[in-house]
């Protein structure tokens, strides 16, 4: 990423350039993406590609003002941060789908994140959906408040690091660095395989500002704040439109339906 394309970014995050690559300002740097770029899986229903490629990933995000789920988010992320003097190393995650369970390799993809003055290394991560609003301490084992929850990263068998929330198992973490194209293969399972969940159901959400979530799953628009969960039907293909609009700044011209999931042998 060039200058003008990481000034294009912070704006789209609402972001101040910072004045130094420091722990502060990749704690704000986190929130800001998390409030205002989405959590979101439309374009397995709408039948766009996912190029896991730096530039593609950027664009989908700054330029077409889109989200994403993790490789997309935190590829993208993960690029900001270089640009901006930190250095970034790509991790892969299983997903805990029940307690003691998890999913396959490359599951989830988080980001480890160290200041060029060699402060503490962080787990930073906007790819999660409802997770940490801020960047948690990689080395440290044990809790780590966060305004979402009670975060721990603790060892796991062979090597391996689980992060907890609230004492339940988020994501396995294996420590080995990664590239960008070592996701492809479990990319594409998500968006394709009648078993993953991401093919079985519609979501868009983001963090607001007052720690509430808002998120758009089909058709029900659920807003959570201190006060506890409003749920609302939206019955109309212009009031499901507008709802893309207004709440995460995504122009669409149809409304995304779950697809039939592409034939695992012949893509189609």
């Amino acid at each position: 990423m060039d200058s003008a394309q990481t000034d294009a970014y912070l704006r789209r995050i609402g972001a101040t350039p910072p004045a130094r690559a420091d722990d502060d300002a990749l704690r704000e740097l986190q929130l800001h993406h998390l409030r205002s770029v989405p959590f979101e899986n439309l374009s397995i229903h709408l039948g766009q590609e996912i190029v896991l490629e730096e530039t593609s990933l950027v664009d989908k995000v700054v330029r077409d003002r889109r989200g994403g789920f993790c490789y997309e988010l935190n590829g993208a992320f993960a690029a900001l941060l270089t640009a901006l003097g930190w250095s970034v190393t790509l991790l892969a995650a299983r997903v805990f789908t029940e307690p003691g369970h998890v999913g396959p390799p490359y599951d989830h993809m988080t980001l480890r994140v160290e200041s060029p003055d060699g402060g503490e290394p962080w787990l930073a991560d906007v790819g999660f959906g409802d997770h940490s609003h801020h960047p948690l301490r990689f080395a440290d084992r044990g809790d780590q408040a966060d305004p979402s929850g009670t975060f721990r990263i603790v060892e796991a068998p062979d090597g391996d690091l689980d992060v907890l929330k609230d004492g339940e198992p988020q994501f396995r973490l294996d420590t080995r660095p990664r590239e960008l194209g070592d996701f492809e293969a479990t990319c594409w399972w998500h968006r394709t395989s009648p078993k993953s969940h991401f093919t079985r159901s519609l979501v868009c959400s983001r963090l607001t500002e007052d720690g509430g979530r808002i998120t758009l799953s089909g058709r029900k628009l659920v807003t959570t704040t201190a006060d506890g969960r409003r749920k609302e039907e939206l019955t109309t293909d212009d009031d499901v439109l507008s709802a893309y609009r207004s709440h995460f700044g995504i122009e669409l011209r149809q409304v995304p339906e779950v697809r039939e999931p592409l034939s695992p042998v012949s893509g189609r």
